[in-house]
C-alpha cells in the first residue's frame, strides 16, 4: 500500500465513521459498519487507528476542522469584545448544525482527558481575551474570561441539542450575562464609560463598524485618562 492509498484509506474510514455519527447524533456506532463502508477489513481499521477510541479521536479532531475552518472564514470585527459574541454565536450555530461531532467534542467527558484538538479554538479564545485585558475591558483575569465564556457556551449549547430545538432568546441571554460578568458592566455596574464601550461593541450596525470602533477607541482613552486623575 503507498503512502498516498493509505492516507485515503484513513480519510475514507474517518468520514465513515463521522457520517454514522452524523446520522445517529449521541449512539454508538459498529466499526463493522465502519469497515463495510470502506470495503476494507478489522484488521485494517486497528492498524490506522489502534482501537476504537483512536478512531473516535480521529472523527473528533475532524469536528474541529470543521469548525475552525467556519471561524476562520469570519471577518474579525477588530474589537476582541465583539468577536467574542460573534464566535459564541458561531459556536452555537456548529454545535446545533452537527450535533454528533459537537457531543463527541465537547459532550463526551473522561476524567483527566481533554482531546488534543479541543486546544485548538480555546487558544483563539484565550487571545481574544487576552487583547480585552491589555485595552482594560476585563473585570477578571484573561483566563478566567476565557474559561467563563467556554463553560457557559458550552452549556448552552448542549442544552439546546439535548432539547433538539434552537432556543436564540436563551443563547443570547446567557451570552450577554457572561460578557457583563467578565467585563463587570451591566444593570449593577458603577463604571458608565465601561457600560458603554460594551454597548456601542455590542451594537455595531447602528453606527458602522469603522464608526463604532474609533467611538470604542474614544471611550477606552477617556476611560483611561480617568483613571490616571
Amino acid at each position: 500500500m503507498t503512502e498516498s492509498t493509505s492516507r485515503d484509506t484513513r480519510e475514507r474510514l474517518i468520514a465513515a465513521a463521522a457520517d454514522l455519527i452524523a446520522a445517529a447524533p449521541g449512539q454508538d456506532f459498529s466499526l463493522r459498519a465502519v469497515c463495510n463502508a470502506v470495503g476494507v477489513k478489522m484488521p485494517t481499521l486497528y492498524h490506522f487507528f489502534g482501537s476504537k477510541q483512536g478512531l473516535i479521536d480521529a472523527v473528533i479532531e475532524h469536528g474541529f476542522d470543521l469548525y475552525l475552518g467556519q471561524k476562520e472564514s469570519m471577518d474579525p470585527s477588530g474589537d476582541p469584545i465583539q468577536d467574542i459574541r460573534a464566535g459564541w454565536d458561531a459556536h452555537v450555530a456548529f454545535g446545533l448544525a452537527h450535533p454528533g461531532f459537537y457531543t463527541l467534542m465537547y459532550g463526551t467527558v473522561r476524567p483527566g482527558h481533554t482531546p488534543p484538538a479541543q486546544a485548538r479554538p480555546s487558544e483563539i479564545l484565550r487571545a481574544l481575551t487576552s487583547r480585552a485585558a491589555e485595552q482594560g475591558r476585563l473585570a477578571v483575569p484573561s483566563e478566567q474570561a476565557a474559561a467563563h465564556i467556554l463553560v457557559t457556551n458550552i452549556g448552552v449549547t448542549l442544552r439546546q441539542i439535548i432539547l433538539a430545538q434552537p432556543d436564540p432568546a436563551l443563547s443570547a441571554g446567557v451570552r450577554e450575562g457572561a460578557i457583563a460578568a467578565i467585563t463587570g458592566t451591566g444593570a449593577l455596574s458603577d463604571n458608565p464609560l465601561a457600560d458603554a464601550i460594551e454597548l456601542a461593541a455590542s451594537r455595531p450596525q447602528i453606527l458602522g463598524k469603522s464608526q463604532t470602533q474609533l467611538l470604542i477607541e474614544w471611550l477606552t482613552e477617556l476611560a483611561e485618562q480617568s483613571s490616571e486623575t
